[in-house]
């Protein structure tokens, strides 16, 4: 029990140092958030309740973003405080209100021995430029992985699902100005069941399961795959 502790308290750690040098959003304990209104625990139904806590105009593009995140959530039967939804093929979705909530659902479908990445630029750039791939391209774990989006929010949200048919890699990417980034990048190697509308589909000009799709993952966004020793 005690080493459990130990290693959840190790993971916890790691992604604080993680997504707080990636983002600027308020991470708020399990404990804290759960004595917050009542309301903050609905959706939909109260989401007027939620722009009123956190004083946010609801016509505002924050508001927006907000209303985006919680349909999200909902719109498939994914619930925030621990309901999930098994998706296709054994993928699993789950809304994450805290950095707690998150590392459990991640250690519940993977184990303890974890790993946690994303992507860091080495230093800011406001300009929009193109980006070559370095040498030095690794995969890490094998195809079982946790992914967590960061979502638009007063506090953690993230949007994870545990996949099977995830390969990543660490990729280093050289921007023009010679800002370095390293990148974590997933490819989803089966898209059969896919939407066939999917943005990916229309870019690349392919079929679902016809070619594995590849993304890069954003500032923010936290990769769990097992740690290999």
């Amino acid at each position: 029990m005690q080493k459990h502790a130990c290693v959840h308290a190790y993971l916890y750690e790691l992604l604080q140092a993680i997504v707080l040098a990636t983002d600027a959003a308020i991470y708020l304990h399990l404990a804290i958030l759960q004595c917050l209104n009542p309301s903050l625990i609905s959706l939909t139904l109260l989401v007027d309740d939620i722009f009123k806590e956190f004083s946010i105009n609801s016509k505002s593009e924050d508001g927006e973003m907000m209303k985006k995140t919680i349909e999200e959530c909902e719109k498939e039967g994914i619930l925030f405080f621990g309901q999930e939804e098994v998706g296709i093929k054994g993928e699993e979705k789950y809304c994450a209100t805290s950095l707690e909530s998150m590392l459990d659902f991640a250690t519940s479908r993977l184990g303890n021995n974890l790993e946690a990445l994303s992507t860091q630029a080495q230093q800011e750039t406001a300009r929009t430029q193109e980006y070559t791939v370095a040498r030095g391209v690794k995969r890490v774990g094998e195809r079982k992985a946790v992914v967590c989006h960061k979502r638009k929010f007063p506090y953690a949200v993230f949007y994870c699902h545990k996949t099977e048919t995830t390969v990543a890699y660490t990729v280093l990417l050289e921007g023009a100005d010679g800002t370095r980034v390293k990148a974590v990048a997933v490819c989803h190697a089966d898209t059969s069941e896919w939407n066939p509308e999917h943005l990916a589909f229309q870019v690349l000009n392919v079929k679902p399961g016809s070619v594995p799709v590849c993304h890069f993952l954003s500032e923010g966004d936290v990769l769990w795959v097992p740690k290999h020793n």
